[in-house]
């Protein structure tokens, strides 16, 4: 019997804690006060009107397994005795060593094999490319993609030099939560196909030094908006290429799911997949660039607004720095 693999579920947990825009920006004045940011310049820049904080204590581990009790936790969803891996795709770990996979397993309660996997914000894509591999493979049956995110933490609330404000805005976009998604074994092509690609000469873009390697106390997240969307040069044709090879056309999707870092990005990437703006559902304004619990949150709110059903066709597009694009397709 030739195996597949398919979604079952998608659970998110977001964090009850929130700043309003005016809040990041009043932060921001008082640590930088030498730095003039006009306010609304978050609104008006990227479409954030708020954005989800996770407590203090709370690590990317307590909000992923907070996801995946939650998952469990859904009618006819398989339980944590039954996962057979656990993978963690989240860009922000507990720590360096070990796998943070190791941690959330401890908290669930889950005896399985474990391994982090990380690709910027195209994490969970790879973790579903890889999971859906190992599956078809008869490796593994059911596998546990956690993800979650703490980058508020990350945001540069000090800024010395007015040329640096540009590349520090974004790090006060983004927002906190954890996901989980369970994929299992099936009779039926669940996850249909995947393709990903690279422009790996883009990395500068976007990055989040390692405070060990650099021999810092704290890495700084710097992101260079217009140098990101050049190091995407090629990869729209390369992923809408890899979408008509499947088989599939875009407007054939029943449910259409962008990275949203922010709202304006977001109108790019449907203008490079070929989608209305219209047929995405907004995460972005409410929620902030929660990054790799992107696409899982846009599953789990169709999901709950019954805006995805069984057998429903879905496409799922990231784009990444590094710079990575992806695309995966897959029945409901």
């Amino acid at each position: 019997m030739t195996l597949y693999s398919s979604i079952v579920h998608a659970a998110v947990h977001v964090p009850p804690g929130t700043q309003s825009v005016a809040e990041v920006e009043n932060r921001f004045s008082y640590h930088s006060p030498h730095v003039p940011l006009t306010p609304g310049v978050l609104a008006h820049m990227y479409g954030l009107a708020e954005r989800t904080v996770a407590a203090d204590d709370e690590q990317p581990s307590d909000l992923a397994a907070h996801a995946a009790r939650r998952l469990f936790a859904a009618p006819g969803v398989a339980g944590p005795s039954d996962v057979d891996l656990l993978i963690f795709a989240g860009i922000l770990a507990d720590m360096e060593e070990p796998a943070t996979g190791h941690v959330v397993a401890d908290k669930l309660g889950l005896s399985c094999p474990v391994f982090d996997l990380k690709n910027a914000c195209n994490g969970v894509l790879n973790a579903i490319e890889v999971a859906d591999a190992l599956i078809r493979a008869g490796q593994y049956r059911r596998v546990l993609v956690t993800t979650a995110e703490v980058s508020t933490r990350e945001s540069r609330w000090s800024v010395g030099d007015p040329a640096e404000v540009l590349s520090a805005l974004p790090s006060l976009s983004t927002g906190d939560m954890g996901s989980a998604l369970l994929l299992e074994a099936s009779e039926r092509p669940g996850v249909i196909s995947s393709r990903f690609f690279a422009n790996s000469w883009g990395w500068p873009a976007a990055t989040l030094p390692n405070p060990y390697a650099q021999h810092r106390t704290l890495g700084e997240l710097r992101i260079d908006s217009a140098q990101l969307v050049d190091s995407f040069a090629g990869l729209p044709e390369k992923v809408r290429s890899a979408v008509g090879d499947m088989g599939v056309k875009v407007e054939d999707l029943d449910l259409v799911c962008v990275h949203q870092p922010s709202v304006a990005f977001t109108r790019v990437v449907c203008e490079w997949v070929g989608v209305d703006p219209d047929r995405v559902l907004a995460t972005f304004p409410t929620h902030g660039n929660v990054a790799t619990n992107t696409i899982p949150l846009q599953l789990a709110t169709a999901l709950d607004t019954g805006r995805l059903r069984r057998g429903d066709l879905v496409g799922m597009f990231g784009f990444a720095s590094g710079a990575s694009a992806g695309v995966v397709v897959c029945e409901w």
